[in-house]
């Protein structure tokens, strides 16, 4: 009978002549196909006699669910009216941003939605966008780079420890930071993040782990980086162990890496496949999280923000050992994610997709450029900004127009003037390409209360 599998071989075995055949043949074509022929219609028939039994499985769960509770697929259509939404430093915000922000408002899933002052254009949502929905995740409403990050630890060292030691500070995070794509430790760390059953339960992550193992510890290119600077705490709280002052501090920003994108890549096709939006709504089809594949990527994608922390934990561990010092205490904030958060009195899910969790006392770091200060926060908890604040200063040029405006030297002009040392870094990241952070700042001061400021001094960055 050949190794090859046909719709004809499970309608054979009784499956319906609908879209779950569909949906076994992709599984398997997908995830089986190089097992027996055999061996996967013995597996089918017992799918198609007890479905129940398969619900959650990685392969089999979305066939059963085929079986059981087909998902409907359907084009679905915008709301004539937006839903609530309010705009912070709306007359900094590009046109662009504020249009996709209203573009989503219209999802016949859409509760609330928010604009942060440092707002620009993405895709999908817009970067600084924040979108509460009802029952349902998009994964471009996330982003790629799942659970991206700041990450803020402060040693007990005071600030005129530079002082001589910048040499000392290069090397190290020359030789315990790696960069883009390509760039790994040669000395991998464990981490309990492996050991996670999900793993091995999920095929897609199962195909990805190896690849997660290489790249633990390393950073992006873009705007990510590991920069060594000054911490100014004027406020502390007691958990600290500081009292008020000045204290060497070391930031990162980075996300889950190739683990991150592959995941928001394959479940953004399912989500399109699953819910047909018009053309200028497309990448915000979303998951139901009733369904398999809604449940599987809210999984998957909580896998991957841990994953970033891990890479974080990873940089910082490293970088402490280096300067044999210990790292006293530490704050993290991750702004390219869904929560599940009570909205108006109702869990909804909460898409930040570039903006910071603002709860009432949850702390956070907001940076600015490589030569502006970034500020320690806490949430105010406001509900007009669905809990939220900026992620950072934002983008005044695109990627494209700094390249095509700024020079190498222009930008290495600006680094020498603010005394700071960059290591790598490329002129779509100079801080003409960024709006003022201290005017973000103004614009959030019902959003949050500023514990402190960190001013960068050796950067890390890309080539």
């Amino acid at each position: 009978m050949g190794n090859k599998l046909s719709g004809k071989d499970f309608i054979k075995l009784g499956f319906p002549q609908n879209n779950s055949i569909n949906i076994v043949l992709g599984q398997i074509q997908r995830y089986r196909k190089k097992e027996k022929k055999q061996t996967i219609l013995n597996e089918a028939k017992e799918v198609l006699l007890q479905p129940e039994k398969y619900i959650g499985d990685g392969i089999w769960g979305k066939v059963a669910e085929g079986l059981i509770k087909p998902v409907e697929v359907r084009l679905q259509e915008l709301k004539n009216t937006r839903s609530p939404f309010s705009i912070f430093g709306e007359n900094e915000i590009d046109e662009q941003a504020k249009f996709q922000l209203y573009d989503s408002l219209k999802l016949p899933i859409a509760v609330k939605g928010a604009l942060m002052p440092d707002a620009h254009s993405g895709y999908g949502l817009p970067i600084g966008g924040v979108l509460a929905t009802d029952n349902a995740v998009i994964p471009y409403g996330v982003g790629v780079d799942i659970g991206c990050r700041m990450s803020l630890s402060v040693f007990d060292l005071p600030a005129n420890f530079l002082k001589g030691k910048s040499h000392q500070l290069l090397s190290i995070l020359k030789e315990q930071t790696k960069f883009g794509m390509n760039e790994t430790h040669k000395v991998k760390a464990d981490h309990q993040i492996f050991e996670d059953d999900l793993f091995n339960e999920i095929p897609i992550l199962k195909s990805l782990k190896t690849k997660a193992y290489q790249q633990l510890g390393t950073s992006g290119g873009g705007n990510h980086f590991v920069e060594f600077g000054i911490v100014k705490l004027n406020e502390v709280k007691p958990e600290w162990n500081l009292i008020p002052g000045e204290y060497i501090a070391v930031l990162s920003h980075s996300g889950s890496r190739g683990l991150g994108a592959n995941i928001a890549k394959h479940y953004t096709y399912l989500a399109s496949k699953q819910c047909p939006l018009p053309k200028q709504v497309q990448h915000l089809a979303w998951l139901d999280l009733n369904t398999h594949d809604g449940q599987e990527y809210w999984a998957a994608m909580n896998l991957a923000g841990e994953y970033a922390k891990a890479c974080h934990d990873d940089i910082h561990r490293r970088i402490a050992k280096a300067l044999g010092k210990r790292i006293v205490f530490n704050i993290e904030n991750h702004h390219n994610f869904a929560w599940k958060e009570m909205v108006d009195g109702i869990e909804r899910i909460v898409h930040r997709k570039g903006a910071t969790p603002a709860g009432k006392g949850v702390l956070g770091i907001i940076p600015g450029s490589m030569t502006a200060d970034g500020y320690i926060v806490e949430g105010l908890g406001n509900e007009l900004s669905i809990n939220s604040a900026s992620h950072g200063a934002g983008r005044k040029f695109s990627r494209a127009k700094c390249k095509s405006t700024i020079t190498k030297s222009m930008l290495n002009s600006q680094i020498k003037d603010a005394g700071i040392e960059l290591i790598g870094g490329s002129v779509d990241e100079a801080p003409f390409a960024y709006k003022n952070i201290k005017t973000v700042m103004n614009l959030q001061t019902e959003l949050v209360k500023v514990l402190g400021t960190f001013t960068p001094k050796i950067v890390r960055m890309d080539k």
